[in-house]
């Protein structure tokens, strides 16, 4: 099968805790729509480095790929079939990453892949790997407001995912977890990389106005995307927790995703409300606002 034989992907690019598991696990119940869990692929150019940059403690971010290919492999999530992805792996070890992602779009074709995988904001070089292997991709941008956002980055082990990012300010003593900093970082990278992607497989959409008024935007994407928007798959997408990836996983590969998506993924009936760019900032013990650029560009996402 060659390599037109499948839509080229769409990837949906935001900070963690961006609402992206949520919108992807929805956009992914699309009858023409394959959601995956995190792949975080193209942080390297082949499968051995990939493996290797997700050694160790980091192992946890290998877990969606895993999924993903004891899914569609051997059509379940269980030990045995994890062990089965393992294999798979390291079969392909010397592959490059972009024949990786190949062959998964051609298991899933004619459906196409979704991945909200929020790695690939944080280097602009991954961003290109993604464009040089899919030069008609389409990028969904989806924002969260910097202070909600924030908080809801140190609610998760206890900041250890802005630590590990070092989305921290260090003209203060003690230095202070900031993720205010890894925030702005993403939106920059992630700007800059759309720059060269055409207007039309590109959308930028704040996630809180896609939950708030979830029907007319997943209308917008379906039209974006050029996809049915029929009443079937409409409410195919009201139901994120029917995707095989929206639970945790077997031992071994239990993660994938958001872990507060994993253990709830069912859409609530809640308003989102977003505070003022100006207000101090919990987390910060000198009760400072966010900094000047990062107001700034959030003004230029409709942020108030």
């Amino acid at each position: 099968m060659d390599d037109n034989a499948f839509p080229e992907p769409l990837f949906i690019l935001g900070s963690p805790r961006s609402f992206t598991s949520l919108v992807c696990a929805m956009i992914g119940q699309h009858p023409e729509i394959y959601g995956v869990p995190e792949l975080n692929l193209f942080v390297a150019d082949t499968l051995e480095e990939f493996v290797d940059t997700f050694g160790g403690y980091r192992q946890i971010q290998q877990h969606g790929l895993l999924r993903t290919v004891a899914q569609l492999y051997a059509g379940e999530q269980n030990i045995l079939s994890i062990d089965m992805a393992r294999r798979w792996m390291m079969r392909r070890l010397a592959w490059n990453i972009s024949d990786i992602y190949k062959e998964l779009c051609r298991k899933v074709a004619p459906l196409r892949i979704a991945d909200k995988s929020p790695v690939y904001g944080s280097s602009v070089d991954t961003l290109k790997r993604i464009q040089d292997t899919f030069p008609n991709a389409y990028y969904l941008h989806l924002l969260r407001h910097p202070v909600t956002q924030g908080q809801s980055i140190l609610n998760i082990a206890k900041g250890m995912m802005a630590v590990m990012a070092d989305s921290i300010d260090y003209s203060t003593d003690p230095p202070t977890v900031d993720p205010q900093i890894m925030w702005f970082e993403m939106q920059k990278n992630i700007l800059e990389f759309l720059q060269h992607i055409p207007e039309d497989h590109k959308m930028t959409m704040r996630g809180e106005d896609f939950l708030n008024e979830r029907d007319a935007n997943l209308r917008k994407i379906c039209k974006w995307l050029d996809i049915a928007d029929d009443e079937a798959a409409m409410e195919a997408m009201q139901h994120p927790e029917d995707s095989p990836y929206a639970c945790l996983g077997p031992f071994g590969a239990h993660l994938g995703n958001d872990l507060n998506f994993l253990e709830s993924p069912g859409l609530r009936p809640v308003k989102i409300n977003t505070p003022e760019l100006n207000v101090p900032l919990p987390w910060r013990p000198d009760g400072k606002p966010l900094q000047d650029k990062v107001i700034k560009l959030a003004q230029q996402f409709g942020y108030s």
